[in-house]
């Protein structure tokens, strides 16, 4: 029955964005009449003229506001919690944004905050996010993601993402990596994940991992920087995660402790890739209040997948814009990789607020082959804006070895 209820709350997020009402939910359009829509989502239907003693009675409908002045509302009084009123608690944003990789581009967020039990206040909203960009390079992307609260006992986090992407490209290991001249190549991409939890005590969870990604190079411009791997692979990983977690919000955590590790095997029969492969994945997060607005966070991370893993499922310096924050996103690939930041968050003014980081880590072949060479610095600074209710617009300036760059992106960095 949540199944079914969680499938109308994205039903509602797809015809609130039709009808661009970011701000007033299906169930705040006009206080009418109200039918009741599979246990409590509330669709209210419209006034109309009524017919009485052969005469008509006109009933007039409240003037609705325009888009702009909707937008502008949700922008700057978006960020309370309403998801204890309302079904979906929606705000959208459209933007101009530069990075490194894609150069000028025009990006697009919705997200949306909300409950499948309202009446429950101690469990935390769930989240839902939609990123769209489009760029002058020719890179476009598709991205939704969020988590999912079932009830106190069992949530998903789901992350799914389309992109085109012409890209710069040095080879697919760190020695090679290090010594190659530039070269080019364009990557398209289609990748679901998925981690379904159920709580066995107070906040240790397991539950069933997946990670399904078809990935093509429509064009290379040095094939042999590929060390003779397919320049596409599918590839379908199955597993389980075993999660402590309590951090007070996922999406930006003031407090609390989360430990994740994952272990995932991509079956040769269920892929392209020609032996099986292992991939485990350790993230350590802490978050420590210390003053009001102040939040101190600690991130260390670690993914080992072993020898001559295909490249697709290798460890990319800077690719997603969660660590290692500054560098290109693939300027350094490898089969392993390790690393640790801590970050100082802190709110300014209402909703802008700063923060600062620094990191250290890098991709490397093999623990055996482990050096300090292969470990780099990373540091710098962003801003952070409260679209939704605990939910930030970051913009995070970079810095790394000859490495700079400017994230846009949804949620904290970890």
């Amino acid at each position: 029955m949540r199944n079914k209820r969680f499938c109308n709350i994205l039903i509602l997020i797809v015809i609130s964005i039709l009808r661009c009402y970011s701000q007033d939910s299906i169930s705040t359009l006009i206080p009418t009449n109200t039918i009741s829509i599979n246990q409590g989502i509330e669709v209210d239907t419209l006034v109309t003229p009524i017919e009485h003693n052969d005469s008509i009675i006109t009933v007039e409908e409240p003037k609705k506001d325009n888009i702009f002045k909707k937008f502008f509302n949700q922008l700057f009084k978006g960020n309370k919690d309403k998801t204890h009123e309302r079904p979906i608690d929606l705000s959208f944003v459209v933007f101009p944004f530069y990075s490194q990789e894609a150069s000028v581009g025009l990006g697009g967020v919705v997200t949306a905050l909300y409950r499948l039990d309202r009446t429950d206040s101690i469990i935390q909203p769930s989240d839902l996010q939609f990123f769209a960009n489009v760029t002058l390079k020719g890179e476009y992307k598709i991205s939704i993601g969020g988590n999912n609260h079932f009830n106190r006992k069992s949530r998903i986090h789901y992350y799914a993402q389309f992109y085109n992407k012409p890209l710069d490209f040095w080879g697919i290991s760190y020695d090679a990596c290090k010594v190659n001249e530039k070269s080019v190549y364009t990557r398209r991409l289609f990748n679901i994940e998925a981690d379904y939890v159920y709580n066995i005590t107070d906040n240790l969870h397991i539950g069933p991992s997946l990670n399904m990604g078809y990935t093509y190079l429509s064009r290379i411009g040095n094939e042999s920087y590929l060390d003779g791997q397919a320049t596409s692979y599918w590839l379908t990983g199955i597993g389980a995660s075993l999660v402590y977690d309590t951090r007070d919000f996922i999406p930006n955590p003031k407090r609390g402790l989360y430990v994740a590790l994952q272990e995932l095997i991509y079956p040769k029969f269920l892929g392209t890739a020609d032996k099986n492969v292992f991939k485990t994945t350790l993230t350590i997060d802490y978050f420590q209040p210390l003053w009001q607005g102040g939040v101190l966070a600690f991130d260390l991370y670690g993914m080992y997948t072993g020898k001559d893993t295909p490249w697709p499922l290798r460890a990319e310096m800077g690719a997603g814009g969660s660590r290692m924050r500054g560098f290109y996103a693939g300027r350094y690939i490898d089969n392993n990789q390790v690393n640790a930041q801590m970050e100082l968050r802190q709110r300014i003014i209402k909703r802008v607020g700063l923060v600062a980081w620094v990191g250290y880590g890098g991709v490397f072949p093999s623990f055996e082959q482990l050096t300090w060479d292969h470990l780099m610095l990373n540091y710098g600074a962003g801003v952070r804006f409260e679209l939704k209710h605990n939910v930030n617009l970051r913009v995070d300036f970079g810095f790394g070895r000859d490495a700079f760059a400017v994230v846009f992106n949804m949620g904290e960095a970890f």
